[in-house]
């Protein structure tokens, strides 16, 4: 950087305009300098602009490490019309100000988004002994417009207007700087670094500690669908998971013996209780002076080949948790030092002793390594392939993937990483680890499809097969309601996967919680909510939590926890199918209401209800209702009183008509309902027009064929599914090797048609049975009613129609 910047800084800063400014026509826009910033506008496509800004003498560049998508060939043209230019694509028309650089976004005719007047700028600093840029860019929204994503908060808001983000990776705090509006636009804000995000009744802002300029992609997709599918292109696509990741999972803080850990998957099984995946948490690598050794030097672990077989001959499936940084005493520590790969910052563990409180005069030297350095991320690879994937693990759990940085001090963001200062690519740390992992499992096979459940995530992530969970959180009910709009948010960001702990992580509200039966109903709700998430995944500390950890069956809290896994199972074929409208058609599985009811004022700021897929409308119960206090003797007890059924008030969106799910009644959207909510009972509703796939009772995932499904015609609209099937595994089906069959109800003719199965792939069924039932407002039918099939289809993949009599 030259040193006459810090006097251009200081002209950035002055409202002061100069005469128009000057530019030029490039392949995909323009450049134009104007007040001593250049500004380009650069087509992607006709729905995708990326504006770079920066001061005049410097020079721009910058490979992304989130996107992905090279512009595309796009048909547009350059007006002058005094001091404005309006660029004109297909889909996307952007006015610039040759005054004052001033960016403003239209869609034929429709204002979407303005920057705000003089609203760009920059201040030079030293970062770590390179000259660098702060970068900010300040935006004016309607007073009316709701705004979701930039990842996931704890807060519990749904609409992110008023908001001010400190945007640094944290434990529950996952960052991702895209804002999506409820108008039908998206903006990533391209940066790396601790970034400020404000909305206030003056402007929005983005503010970026470290950044070569402003630099931000616009994306308009008239839809929320459709922001997410640009985001997609932009970022990547996200891949298929197995089938059985959407099964029931069960972990804890931690199985200390192989033992302890085949024999939880034993005690589902003997139970008949569904389990497709079991999870080994930390310290099965011994000490923390051995902190991540990826190798079962524990004593407990005595053969891990056994244990992996043994899960895999339960015909369940076995992930198990890796870190970011390594002891001192491990092999990884020693090669990484070896090329200046590991990171000085404190970090978790910070005792080497494993009692607690930690003994801090015992530190336990563990160190992060740097996810930025592409030799940093083989070497991370070779041991995790020696010590653990040749022995049949089925997928990760990578913890502290932010990763955790303790008793923070300014300096350490100096602390030198490949690309640069750690303070400039801070938020893009999970990112870079997780796909190091993803890139390499994938080069070496493809047999199995990558699955990582990680704690931290940023934009691109969704590409590397990574389902994101909330972190840490402590039990609370406010904390289970905060996660519903937390999932939710990340969701508007393009990033499809998510989950929680269910029941919390942490329980230090509750004592004897086990026991305790504001806890217990606290875990049901939980489970309840769990079920209707992209992973369903009982895990957390202090206390087991198997479902027979809470008694057994006859017991309420354990015929609850039951109902549900079972619930999640019967739900395969309908979820599995939506996982592929995710991955071939940009779609998202835990939808926030805009994403369906956008012109349902109503429905914009809700957070405590969702759609999975397009048809299910879930809403949670997030409060307590049945414990009471009982004095005995001089002790005051909590105790369980379902004496009375509580309610719980649901609105049920406008533009759609409603069942509900365990009753059949039918009732009109656009109003609020009060639900009766026994323990066992979470408000459920299903849209008219729905055509939900059933699945059959099963202990695991691919237990049994889909060859005799039930399928539910949810009268009173038209509507249509599309039931997918491929081979559960593998990526055989980026290349064809799967079938769909299209399901489509026409309500005024009362007419069902099962169109050509389209393609194929090994072990498909040819011939199968459905069973279809029609749910209508005269006739509900409640999904645990035994009910008659109206008609029995035999199908062997030629076209099948069915005119309801």
């Amino acid at each position: 950087m030259k040193l006459h910047f810090q006097f251009t800084f200081a002209l950035l800063m002055v409202s002061t305009l100069c005469n128009a400014g000057s530019f030029e026509r490039t392949p995909t826009g323009i450049k134009a300098s104007v007040n001593s910033i250049v500004t380009e506008i650069q087509y992607y496509s006709p729905t995708t602009v990326r504006i770079i800004k920066y001061p005049v003498g410097n020079d721009f560049q910058k490979e992304s490490l989130s996107v992905i998508q090279q512009p595309e060939k796009t048909n547009f043209s350059v007006q002058q019309r005094g001091s404005e230019l309006l660029l004109k694509s297909k889909s996307l028309h952007i006015t610039f100000n040759l005054d004052n650089s001033q960016v403003v976004f239209h869609h034929k005719g429709k204002h979407l988004l303005s920057e705000k007047p003089v609203g760009t700028n920059f201040s030079g600093f030293n970062d770590a002994g390179t000259p660098a840029l702060s970068v900010s860019q300040s935006f004016i929204l309607d007073v009316d417009e709701a705004i979701y994503g930039f990842g996931q908060q704890q807060q519990g808001k749904m609409s992110q207007r008023g908001v001010k983000l400190n945007m640094v990776q944290g434990n529950t705090d996952d960052y991702i700087p895209f804002m999506h509006s409820a108008k039908g636009y998206g903006l990533f804000w391209d940066n790396y670094s601790p970034t400020i995000f404000e909305d206030s009744s003056d402007s929005t802002r983005f503010q970026s500690e470290v950044g070569e300029g402003v630099d931000y992609y616009f994306m308009y997709g008239g839809n929320a669908d459709g922001v997410v599918a640009c985001m997609r292109e932009l970022t990547g696509q996200a891949p298929m998971f197995p089938l059985w990741t959407y099964g029931f999972w069960q972990s804890r803080e931690r199985y200390k013996s192989q033992d302890e850990l085949v024999g939880v998957v034993k005690k589902f099984r003997e139970l008949g209780v569904p389990l497709d995946g079991i999870i080994q948490d930390w310290q099965y690598w011994g000490n923390n002076y051995q902190w991540n050794a990826m190798d079962f030097v524990n004593p407990g672990f005595y053969n891990p080949q056994k244990m992996i077989d043994d899960v895999h001959s339960m015909n369940a499936h076995m992930i198990i948790s890796i870190w970011n940084s390594f002891g001192p005493k491990t092999k990884q520590y020693r090669e990484l030092d070896s090329i200046g790969a590991l990171f000085s910052f404190s970090t978790w563990p910070q005792s080497g002793s494993e009692g607690w409180p930690p003994r801090m005069d015992y530190p336990s030297g563990v160190r992060v390594y740097d996810a930025y350095n592409p030799m940093a991320r083989e070497i991370y690879w070779k041991y995790l392939n020696e010590g653990i994937f040749s022995k049949g693990i089925d997928g990760w759990w990578i913890d502290s993937s932010e990763p955790d940085h303790l008793d923070p001090k300014p300096s350490d963001l100096d602390t030198k990483t490949y690309l640069g200062s750690f303070r400039k690519v801070r938020n893009a740390f999970p990112l870079m680890t997780v796909g190091g992992v993803a890139d390499h499992q994938l080069a070496q096979s493809t047999e199995k499809r990558v699955f990582i459940l990680t704690r931290s995530a940023f934009a691109g992530q969704q590409r590397y097969g990574a389902n994101l969970w909330s972190g840490d959180v402590v039990a609370s009910w406010d904390a289970l309601r905060n996660q519903i709009s937390a999932g939710l948010n990340v969701s508007m960001t393009g990033m499809p996967y998510w989950n929680s702990d269910i029941g919390g992580f942490f329980l230090w509200n509750f004592k004897n919680p086990l026991a305790n039966a504001d806890y217990r109903e606290l875990h049901v709700r939980w489970m309840q909510f769990g079920a209707f998430t992209p992973m369903m995944r009982s895990h957390g500390e202090g206390y087991p939590r198997e479902i027979y950890q809470f008694g057994e069956k006859g017991n309420p809290t354990y015929d609850a926890i039951e109902k549900y896994i079972r619930l999640r199972y019967h739900l395969l074929p309908y979820l599995y199918s939506i996982s592929w409208e995710v991955t071939s058609q940009q779609s998202s599985m835990m939808r926030a209401l805009v994403m369906d009811f956008a012109s349902d004022k109503q429905a914009l700021d809700i957070n405590d209800e969702f759609m999975v897929g397009k048809s299910l409308l879930v809403s949670p119960v997030t409060e307590p209702m049945y414990w009471k206090n009982k004095q005995s003797g001089a002790k005051t007890m909590m105790v369980e009183d379902f004496s009375i059924v509580k309610s719980k008030e649901v609105y049920l969106p406008k533009g759609a008509d409603w069942f509900d799910f365990w009753t059949g009644d039918y009732m009109p959207g656009g109003q609020k309902v009060a639900k009766e909510v026994p323990l066992d009972i979470l408000p459920l509703y299903v849209k008219a027009g729905s055509i939900v796939p059933w699945g059959p009772a099963v202990q695991y995932a691919d237990e049994k064929k889909w060859d005799n499904l039930e399928i539910r015609v949810y009268e009173g609209a038209n509507g249509e599914f599309v039931l997918y099937e491929d081979e559960n595994d593998n990526y055989n089906y980026k290349n064809g090797v799967y079938s769909t069959i299209r399901f489509s109800w026409n309500n005024k003719k009362k007419t069902l048609t099962i169109e050509d199965r389209k393609g194929s792939f090994p072990g498909m069924i040819a011939n199968r049975t459905f069973n279809i039932v029609f749910v209508n407002s005269e006739q509900g039918i409640g999904a645990e009613l035994s009910v008659a099939y109206d008609y029995v289809v035999s199908y062997s993949g030629k076209k099948v129609t069915i005119t309801k009599k």
